[in-house]
């Protein structure tokens, strides 16, 4: 595969900034045509270099909101069959697969230390975890 260059570089740092921004205005802040933009999107698109877009929200307009970064450590074979049960809870934020002497990172958010520390249990019990340990985010300081 080819390597990037300087003008995905920065038509990248553009989408993340605003994922939604219209091929015209990202041409016009590169300096590049709107259908030069919409054929390197589509490149970098086949490429699986932009695998997708999401929405990121603001955690304040859903009302307080409680994170944790919950480790896991998996029963040997089980790490599959914890990340299928894993996708199913609407909580989850995102799933790291890690080295070290856990193997999964969970980052949850939920609406009240109640229902996080009820989460948390109830990832405990699920088939495969041996163990978890949890960490309550209180700010978050850099978000990039």
């Amino acid at each position: 595969m080819a390597e990037l260059d300087d003008t995905d570089r920065a038509l990248l740092a553009l989408l993340r900034e605003n994922a939604r921004a219209s091929t015209t205005e990202l041409g016009r802040r590169l300096g590049l045509s709107r259908t030069t933009v919409q054929s390197r999107l589509q490149r970098l698109e086949r490429r699986r270099v932009v695998a997708g877009y999401t929405v990121v929200v603001d955690e304040e307009a859903e009302g307080p909101m409680v994170q944790a970064h919950v480790l896991i450590t998996a029963a040997p074979k089980q790490g599959g069959a914890i990340e299928a049960a894993l996708r199913r809870v609407p909580q989850l934020r995102l799933l790291h697969s890690v080295s070290g002497p856990f193997d999964f990172i969970a980052v949850l958010s939920a609406a009240s230390i109640g229902e996080l520390d009820a989460l948390i249990d109830r990832i405990g019990a699920l088939q495969g975890v041996e163990r978890t340990t949890s960490a309550i985010v209180l700010s978050t300081r850099i978000q990039r």
